[in-house]
């Protein structure tokens, strides 16, 4: 045998062995699937069943970027997914030819102005620039986009002194917001630190925006950015708790020292899960666990609701020993169910919740408020309770309609995970975020790079403050705080025009 032929066989011997292979492991696939009793597809149609499972896996995905339109989908259609990304990549939300919306469909629309403001009548305190990073497209082609990063400086879009809205007038300590955009609660645990932190520093560039922290308890990722803080309490205590699960008011005078944290909230409930909050096990890391005081990766539910409180009564008296142990401002967090009930909306997300309660227990948001907003009217306290809304509030008009329909401050948190690199894979339950966002797993969050997506959410704020100037100026008004109900109008299905009021 000479060279030529020793390579040619040795070729042969190769291709055989890389044929071998998946062939082997085809018919034992074959023979296994044929014998399990699990499936039944797999069992009489071995091949066809795992190519079924296979595009059944892929489905979701393929579907976001191949046929999905771009305002179909759900929770987020492709073009609310990009109202998110390209404000925080770009600092920019311009768009060319024109709106994509469906003007058939029924929905609320903001009255425009016939003699509009501009922008030297507005009612805003731009004084101090920010510095912020954001990208600029070089080139776009097919096969290749190349893009450069750079430093800028920007008007930060705040709310005058005169125009700031306070919470807890009455507090030792009241929480002065000159923001009216702020992130809502997403707990260490749910989120990872590389996440949390990200968020930290970018919304403490912004300056006067807040982060809630979640039920998850006040860890250093949420101090690290310095941004003003509401400390949530939830149900299961985490945070503000004894080793057997008892609330530890000594916990919430420690935790109200901490010059950030400007607020309390008591989490009664949340859009997307009207009960306690849930994290698998293995996301609870020994830092988690410690902060929360509970065992480190065993799977948390917290209870369906409060074992210190049973009704109205109970209720403010838990809130009283609250503020006045914290001298600081305490709210709760509800989802309106009717008229008998009266901030946030069903439309809320989560990083793990059950079906069923996601989609049909509580009202949506622009439901609610007008409910709230009337209730609060009708017993003569509405000047007294300021409503931070949330649910889905993701771009500027969103929020204007919220505060024109009886909010006071606007929460959002889904459009902050998309700005720190979410993609909408639906696996905040599972600790296996393709992006890092939504796990605890160290290999995992090396996608997010924190110095790269802290601008993004400064950036998102920004944009989104900008555009309520922008909104309100078109309305006529020189503040997005003079948005009233009057300022928004319903068209029906039948294109006929309904009052709000």
């Amino acid at each position: 045998m000479n060279w030529l032929e020793g390579i040619n066989f040795t070729t042969s011997l190769v291709v055989l062995i890389i044929l071998a292979i998946p062939i082997s492991i085809g018919i034992f696939l074959y023979f296994y699937d044929r014998s399990q009793k699990q499936h039944a597809i797999l069992r009489n149609y071995p091949i066809l069943g795992r190519v079924r499972y296979m595009f059944e896996k892929a489905g979701p995905e393929v579907r976001q970027y191949l046929f999905n339109g771009d305002n179909s989908g759900k929770p987020f259609s492709r073009e609310e997914y990009l109202h998110m990304v390209m404000p925080g990549k770009y600092l920019n939300s311009v768009i060319g030819f024109g709106s994509k919306r469906d003007f058939q469909e029924p929905g609320h629309y903001i009255r425009n102005a016939m003699f509009t403001k501009q922008n030297e009548e507005m009612r805003v305190d731009n004084d101090n620039l920010l510095s912020t990073m954001r990208y600029e497209v070089d080139t776009d082609n097919l096969f290749s986009r190349k893009e450069h990063r750079e430093e800028v400086t920007t008007w930060p879009w705040l709310l005058p002194e005169e125009d700031a809205i306070v919470l807890g007038s009455n507090c030792e300590h009241p929480f002065v917001v000159r923001s009216l955009l702020g992130q809502s609660g997403m707990s260490y645990g749910a989120l990872g630190d590389h996440a949390i932190t990200a968020l930290s520093k970018g919304i403490g560039m912004a300056k006067g925006a807040w982060m809630n922290t979640g039920e998850g308890g006040v860890s250093d990722h949420h101090l690290i950015g310095v941004a003003d803080i509401i400390a949530q309490i939830g149900s299961g205590l985490f945070g503000f708790r004894t080793e057997d699960g008892q609330f530890d008011i000594e916990k919430v005078k420690e935790k109200a020292q901490i010059p950030q944290i400007k607020a309390f909230e008591i989490k009664l409930a949340q859009g997307a899960k009207m009960r306690g909050g849930h994290v698998e096990g293995e996301k609870v890391t020994e830092e988690i666990a410690a902060i929360r005081n509970v065992k480190p990766y065993t799977s948390i539910n917290s209870p369906n609701r409060f074992k210190q409180f049973h009704d109205y009564p109970t209720l403010f008296s838990f809130i009283e020993d609250i503020r006045h142990a914290g001298g600081k401002p305490v709210g709760i967090k509800i989802v309106i169910g009717g008229k008998q009930d009266a901030e946030d909306g069903a439309e809320g997300g989560s990083g793990a919740t059950y079906q069923d309660l996601a989609d049909s227990v509580g009202l949506p948001l622009r439901s609610s408020l007008i409910l709230l907003d009337d209730a609060l009217r009708k017993f003569e306290v509405r000047d007294r309770v300021k409503v931070i809304a949330s649910g889905k509030i993701i771009t500027p008009d969103k929020a204007a309609i919220a505060l024109a329909l009886g909010a006071d401050l606007i929460q959002v948190a889904r459009g902050f995970m998309i700005s720190v690199g979410c993609i909408m894979a639906e696996r905040c339950h599972t600790n296996t975020c393709p992006a890092g966002v939504a796990t605890t797993d160290k290999s995992l969050q090396r996608a997010l790079v924190v110095e790269e997506k802290k601008f993004r959410v400064t950036n998102y704020i920004l944009t989104m403050r900008e555009g309520l100037f922008r909104v309100a100026a078109a309305a006529g008004l020189d503040s997005p705080t003079k948005f009233e109900r009057h300022h928004v109008i319903y068209k029906d299905e039948r294109g006929n025009i309904h009052s709000i009021e």
